[in-house]
């Protein structure tokens, strides 16, 4: 069964199927897609499911139907009862129309469908020519009803790296007071979305611009104005910094753990006092307590939070590591080794943190090559080979005297 046969089906009974959302916006940008969305118009769900008694019932306020790995919805109007993102009023019947169901959505290029059977495109608000113009704006002033639209119009910005409409920046300000009502997995969801693109710095860009970005992201909105010193730092103040450290380590990475570090890795310059500026003392020991409340609040994983405290930690010392004595390279190296961020994640930090604003030589601030060279060649396999009865301490203390040589000779 193919899904012209479905809608063909549908049409025997009144009905009609429209191909609608995030499929059709990606095939009209020449993207390509996983999931299929359908709305159906005519006919309702008790119709739908005695046509269909195969198709999977899921969802709680409305029903939403899979079938071929697709999935089907009737038609809806929604209207506001409450405060979030959950309080709605949900009608569904077979007088709805589909130009109605697209007015209840969140932004115009999300708001156009397309008969399947005859291929007539559906666009009451201009979808098509915002996808052109590479505009977000909210189709109508309904999108203040739902204030996670705030961080999906963010994400959305981010993905397809599009300009968000004077208006919608307005209308998600406005909404603003909502935000602390979505749960944090709801919050995560986008965020983790935006940390998946290509430039992920839109998403923090999107929501400074409507002014929201101290709800869900304070640590981030404290940079803010925290003034570096500028013959290191002439990219301007530690936000600029942070999210063109993001940004530069995005292209080197697509692990979600180390963007965040990336992100995260100067929280402690948003609590430097404003008399110590343009220095930040003992700002990458201020940051790990600030990563971990930033990840709780928005619900990241564990894994992350530790990467994350890890970059604020070491990446300093990452940075001058052509300067130490080989001891210190040596401890430096079997710490961060250890880690859950490791050299290579650590590596891409510093390196993003050094070379994304400022000329520096990439070979002095190389401790992963040489970390992990250093570790592979002088391992406990070298030492028992050479120093056949050493046990306990004694071993440790000789694997640490032998890398410091390696260091030194290398």
């Amino acid at each position: 069964m193919t899904i012209v046969d479905i809608a063909n089906k549908i049409k025997k009974s009144g009905g009609t199927l429209y191909l609608v959302g995030g499929a059709l916006r990606n095939r009209l940008l020449g993207r390509d897609t996983n999931d299929e969305d359908y709305c159906i118009t005519g006919i309702t769900a008790d119709i739908f499911i005695k046509m269909f008694p195969e198709a999977k019932i899921r969802g709680k306020s409305f029903a939403v139907f899979s079938l071929m790995g697709k999935e089907f919805a009737m038609a809806r109007t929604e209207t506001k009862n409450g405060v979030g993102h959950k309080e709605f009023n949900i009608i569904t019947n077979e007088n709805i129309t589909i130009e109605e169901d697209l007015s209840r959505r969140d932004i115009t290029i999300n708001s156009i469908a397309e008969n399947v059977l005859t291929k007539e495109i559906i666009d009451p608000f201009n979808g098509k020519k915002d996808l052109k113009d590479k505009i977000i704006r909210a189709t109508t002033p309904a999108f203040k009803e739902d204030p996670l639209r705030v961080y999906r119009v963010a994400r959305f910005a981010t993905q397809l790296e599009f300009k968000v409409e004077k208006k919608t920046l307005k209308m998600m300000n406005e909404v603003k007071n909502e935000l602390n009502s979505l749960s944090k997995e709801r919050v995560f969801e986008e965020f983790k979305k935006a940390l998946n693109s290509r430039k992920p710095s839109i998403f923090f860009e999107i929501l400074r611009k409507a002014n929201v970005l101290d709800v869900h992201f304070e640590e981030i909105y404290n940079l803010i104005g925290a003034l570096q010193p500028e013959q290191y730092h002439p990219e301007g103040d530690a936000y600029v910094h942070s999210i063109m450290v993001l940004d530069y380590a995005s292209q080197e990475t697509t692990d979600l753990a180390i963007r965040f570090s990336a992100l995260v890795h100067d929280l402690g310059k948003g609590v430097t006092p404003k008399e110590e500026y343009p220095h930040h003392y003992n700002h990458e020991i201020n940051g790990v307590e600030l990563v971990e409340k930033l990840g709780n609040r928005i619900g990241v994983p564990t894994l992350w939070i530790k990467c994350g405290q890890i970059a604020c930690r070491e990446h300093m010392r990452g940075g001058i590591f052509y300067k130490m004595k080989p001891s210190k390279k040596v401890d430096f190296i079997e710490r961060v080794n250890k880690s859950n961020l490791g050299l290579n994640g650590l590596q891409i930090i510093v390196n993003a943190d050094k070379l994304s604003s400022r000329n520096t030589n990439a070979q002095d601030i190389n401790f992963a090559t040489i970390g992990n060279q250093c570790l592979n060649t002088i391992n406990g396999e070298y030492i028992f080979s050479k120093y056949t009865k050493l046990q306990g301490v004694k071993f440790g203390e000789k694997l640490r005297e032998e890398r410091i040589k390696w260091i030194q000779n290398n």
